[in-house]
């Protein structure tokens, strides 16, 4: 295995909406330049980064997988992250250490909404991209129409550096508009291709989209602009030094044209990669905080100090916690012992090693720029940077987003009750975005992802790689209690025993508060009437009290409670009578505030073949949805609209019923609504009927 300096890495991640063939484009490459000794393929279920057993049976990427392949003595490291939109928080992870992105697009839908979601991730980093149009060996592929959405949505800066050989079936290869030759592939899937003169049915459509290309480059720059206008025309290396250039400065994103399924058009993919995508070294530096937390630029070079960033861990059962991490800045060899600056340990290393897919390949030195990883590191997680010890350095962590959805989780068998958590806790090591807790007002144990897809894949992994078989019951929506009026109230504590009583007094005001405010609390004690010891105790009694709502049980939420009275006795009061005093307040305050149930409503965007939309828009109106609005990109209509949580919560399912399975959906948390009177009372009795239930548990 040859070492790679930075200057010679391209750190690839391959991003788009699910069902785009990055994958396979992947495996393509892959078997292309003899990394592989044949072509994956993900129906078959033998793709090199779809080894997972729920990839394989799903036939989808699940998780972020890295594989590198060689060409021209050049290394390229490929992310091959998930597009569907309950793991696209994956894709983001990939794109905080990737260098350029190549964003797929497929040749007959074009840009889908994961296609978009995507490309703001890359704009949120910074990324440099491609735009790569794939299955266009697809019937009703296009190439006119796939450009047309892209620049549409993405804006006139991707442009083509390439125009497909032939359409449909007859998808043959690619011709170049900056060396104005045509590649033609055998279509045989071996990759191979001979070099040709543009075909003459074709140098008239190419000559135009290359006239536009050297316009584009030429605007980028004065010095170019000049020649151009003086000359009309731009020299092949000019073309070339330009693009790469305006790459680097996200000022144009090059658009090129692939059938990753058939081995068609990846090679040249490759060789633009290498082209005019940029090395890891070339930025100069990266950004992080030293040990004072000041920020400071390290540079991306071998000469520095060692750092890293951990990106990605991987769960295994049998080699245990491996580390993905970015080198930054140094080299790091078996002997280092990088120092893990958030939880202040020091790490050892066994092995230093590529991945490709789940092969492992070991090295004895990796440089700076590039992407490795380590097996069985104690105190690493994903998102820690790793660094010399004697100059620490920080790299900002990747923020993962709040879960979405809830199930109540429980051991088929009790013997499992025990293994269940620490099953869990490694699954959630791989996916931060997973949450595992225990709902203290039922005592359940709640698991939380971002869709019902998400925690379904979880629980499965669960079973297959620890053998842990668990129940999921319906999940719960994370209703909310507020007030629509006034109240004002006094709570007072008296009890009088043997020796010291128990004494707390006080006075409070409750106001609603905008959506979205949660609590506040104000002091207005004059006087001494309660001493300021006891008013945090007030609060703490009105915050315990708050969780459990007076409706349903559930947490209280966006009112403001006034303290402005009260008495103590210098003998009898205590922090503990005025917590009990607070949340005697509370409780008195709630039955004249005008309680009411609030529900999360969420942002949903479904994407559909158009002759569902009527029949979807229908659907969402049953479900007390509101449509916002509606697009239309190529055949694919995009519908968007509000829906309460509780009315969505197993749409996967009815939508792909409803499509044929060609529609796709996202959805977020936007705001929390009231909740109608006649739904809100069947909430309520639900509610308290399992809350009686579980104190019948109790006793």
């Amino acid at each position: 295995m040859n070492v790679y300096e930075g200057k010679n890495i391209r750190n690839i991640a391959f991003v788009g909406h699910g069902g785009t063939g990055k994958t396979s484009l992947v495996a393509a490459a892959l078997f292309s330049t003899g990394a592989m000794s044949r072509l994956g393929s993900v129906d078959d279920g033998n793709a090199p980064t779809d080894y997972d057993e729920e990839e394989i049976e799903r036939k989808m990427t699940i998780s972020t997988k890295l594989a590198f392949c060689e060409l021209n003595s050049h290394k390229i490291n490929m992310l091959d992250t998930p597009g569907f939109g309950n793991m696209i928080q994956e894709a983001r992870a990939a794109l905080r250490v990737a260098d350029t992105a190549v964003v797929v697009i497929d040749a007959v839908s074009g840009v889908q909404v994961q296609s978009e979601k995507v490309w703001q991730f890359c704009e949120e980093f910074a990324v440099p991209r491609f735009v790569l149009v794939n299955r266009m060996d697809r019937e009703r592929a296009s190439f006119e129409q796939s450009l047309a959405s892209i620049q549409q949505d993405f804006g006139r800066t991707c442009v083509p550096v390439q125009i497909p050989l032939g359409a449909e079936q007859g998808f043959r290869g690619v011709v170049d508009l900056i060396r104005m030759k045509a590649y033609t592939y055998e279509g045989d899937a071996s990759g191979k291709f001979s070099e040709s003169d543009v075909p003459d049915d074709l140098k008239g459509q190419a000559e135009e989209h290359r006239e536009k290309l050297i316009e584009l480059v030429a605007e980028s720059s004065d010095a170019l602009m000049e020649k151009f206008f003086e000359e009309g025309s731009l020299s092949d290396d000019e073309l070339i030094e330009g693009l790469r250039e305006q790459v680097l400065k996200r000022a144009i994103y090059p658009v090129l044209f692939a059938s990753g399924t058939r081995n068609i058009g990846v090679l040249s993919l490759l060789g633009s990669i290498i082209d005019y995508s940029p090395s890891p070294t070339q930025p100069g530096s990266v950004l992080g905080k030293d040990a004072s937390g000041n920020d400071v630029d390290r540079a991306i070079s071998d000469s520095e100090p060692f750092s890293a960033y951990v990106f990605k861990t991987i769960s295994d059962p049998f080699t245990g916690r491996i580390s993905l991490f970015k080198v930054y800045s140094g080299t790091l060899t078996s002997d280092v012992q990088p120092y893990n600056v958030r939880s202040e340990s020091t790490e050892r290393i066994g092995h230093v090693v590529l991945l490709q897919g789940k092969e492992h390949i070991q090295v004895a030195k990796v440089h700076a720029g590039d992407i490795a990883a380590v097996a069985k590191f104690k105190d690493t997680h994903t998102g820690d940077t790793l660094s010399d010890k004697t100059v620490p350095i920080s790299y900002a962590a990747i923020e993962w987003p709040e879960p979405m959805i809830s199930f109540a989780i429980e051991p088929k068998s009790r013997g499992d009750e025990d293994k269940i958590s620490t099953a869990i806790q490694k699954i959630i090591e791989e996916d931060p975005g997973l949450r595992y807790e225990r709902e203290p007002q039922t005592g359940q144990f709640l698991i939380s992802g971002q869709g019902q897809m998400h925690v379904e894949v979880s629980v499965s992994r669960l079973k297959k790689r620890y053998g842990v078989d668990v129940n999921l019951k319906p999940p719960k929506v994370p209703y909310r209690e507020t007030v629509r009026g006034r109240a004002d109230v006094q709570g007072r504590h008296k009890k009088q025993t043997g020796g010291h009583g128990q004494f707390g007094d006080c006075k409070i005001k409750v106001e609603p508060l905008p959506r979205g405010s949660d609590f506040q609390f104000a002091d207005e004690i004059f006087g001494g009437s309660i001493p300021k010891t006891y008013i945090p105790a007030v609060e703490k009694g009105i915050q315990e009290a708050r969780l459990r709502g007076p409706l349903a049980g559930f947490p209280t939420v966006d009112f403001k409670v006034t303290l402005y009275d009260g008495s103590f006795h210098a003998v009898d009061s205590s922090e503990m009578a005025f917590k009990i005093a607070g949340r005697l307040a509370f409780r008195k305050a709630m039955q004249l505030a005008k309680p009411v149930l609030l529900e999360p409503v969420m942002n949903v965007v479904i994407d559909t073949p158009e002759e569902y939309a009527g029949d979807l828009m229908g659907d969402l109106n049953g479900r007390r949805g509101r449509v916002q609005g509606m697009d239309v990109k190529g055949k694919i209509t995009v519908i968007r609209a509000q829906v309460p949580l509780a009315e969505i919560l197993t749409y996967a399912s009815d939508l792909t019923s409803k499509t044929g399975g060609h529609g796709n959906y996202t959805m977020a948390f936007d705001h929390y609504d009231e909740v109608p009177a006649n739904i809100a009372d069947k909430v309520i009795e639900k509610a308290k009927a399992e809350a009686a239930g579980h104190e019948e548990e109790d006793d």
